[in-house]
């Protein structure tokens, strides 16, 4: 069973070091506000479901397989979908975009749930997940692997499908609000 896991079962954290305390919870997230990333929407779908929701925890893993890592919070409609359609679709968003991350972040009063999917202009890629018109790019991904990360699924992903754009600027997440940034 832990050949399935991929972990390095050979190594062990350094004993002085896990004996130190950590930040609070409040140290790091202002630290991490400092953190310019390009703001994502999460899409899943399973059955006649969809979810989606605003996101940052999103990186490249390896080119050769094409894999993301996502992070999603565990109390969020969008996880159970994902685990149960074992797709999602990565939606990276252009600076015009800005309305469509408010919605799927909660920043829109009254609009919840499939409400979001009014903003923007969604279709189906290969894995059945919503996938956003006018993205700069979108990731149509299955899950391969599902990591319990604390209060978030690490969802480890392999690209099926890609689109870009190459014009548009890009949205990004920076001390606590959307800004714009020119190609």
């Amino acid at each position: 069973m832990s050949q399935d896991i991929n972990q390095r079962l050979d190594w062990t954290p350094n004993a002085e070091l896990g004996a130190l305390p950590t930040v609070s919870a409040d140290d790091h997230r202002y630290g991490m506000r400092h953190f310019a990333v390009g703001v994502t929407i999460i899409s899943a779908a399973h059955g006649n479901a969809k979810a989606g929701l605003t996101a940052t925890a999103v990186c490249s893993v390896t080119a050769e397989p094409p894999r993301l890592v996502v992070f999603v919070n565990k109390n969020v409609a969008a996880a159970d979908l994902i685990l149960d359609s074992g797709a999602l679709c990565v939606n990276v968003l252009a600076s015009d975009q800005e309305e469509v991350a408010k919605a799927f972040a909660g920043m829109i009063k009254d609009v919840h749930g499939d409400e979001r999917f009014d903003y923007g202009s969604w279709r189906h890629l290969i894995s059945g997940a919503p996938s956003l018109d006018g993205a700069l790019a979108n990731f149509d991904c299955r899950v391969v692997k599902v990591f319990d990360e604390s209060t978030h699924h690490a969802f480890l992903c392999e690209v099926l499908s890609t689109c870009e754009r190459d014009d548009g600027e890009a949205l990004i997440y920076l001390n606590g609000a959307f800004r714009h940034v020119p190609q």
